[in-house]
């Protein structure tokens, strides 16, 4: 029996799993053998972050979008 690994996130990690494909990715690869927990103030920054970057990939993603015409 293997033994079971644990490996606590913080809100950059939680943000990068939501904003990212790699460590989203090796989560998943990886949730068999680690068992992931995150603080409750870890959600919670995410949470507060999140948005605000949100809205920074959506504006960069325009200017992108208008740039490349």
């Amino acid at each position: 029996m293997e033994i079971q690994r644990r490996l606590v996130l913080d809100a950059n990690i939680l943000i990068r799993a939501v904003l990212g494909r790699r460590v989203r990715q090796i989560i998943l690869d990886h949730s068999e053998r680690v068992s992931f927990f995150a603080p409750e103030v870890a959600f919670a920054d995410a949470r507060r972050y999140l948005p605000t970057l949100l809205e920074k990939r959506a504006s960069a993603r325009m200017r992108w979008d208008h740039s490349s015409r």
